[in-house]
């Protein structure tokens, strides 16, 4: 995985994203990140793809 995504999501974002992440709250995960990114604005398959990623991290 590119974490470049991951680097352009400011770092409060990122604790934000991972909880929802934990909670299962995936829609609400992807609408953060699209919002807090900044421009360019992310596509939805490119947060997905984060989304993945971060949860397999999370679970180890």
């Amino acid at each position: 995985m590119d974490d470049a995504l991951w680097d352009r999501l400011p770092f409060e974002a990122r604790a934000e994203v991972d909880e929802l992440i934990a909670v299962r709250r995936h829609v609400q995960a992807i609408a953060l990140m699209r919002e807090r990114i900044g421009a360019p604005r992310p596509s939805i398959h490119d947060c997905v793809d984060l989304l993945e990623w971060r949860a397999k991290v999370l679970r180890g």
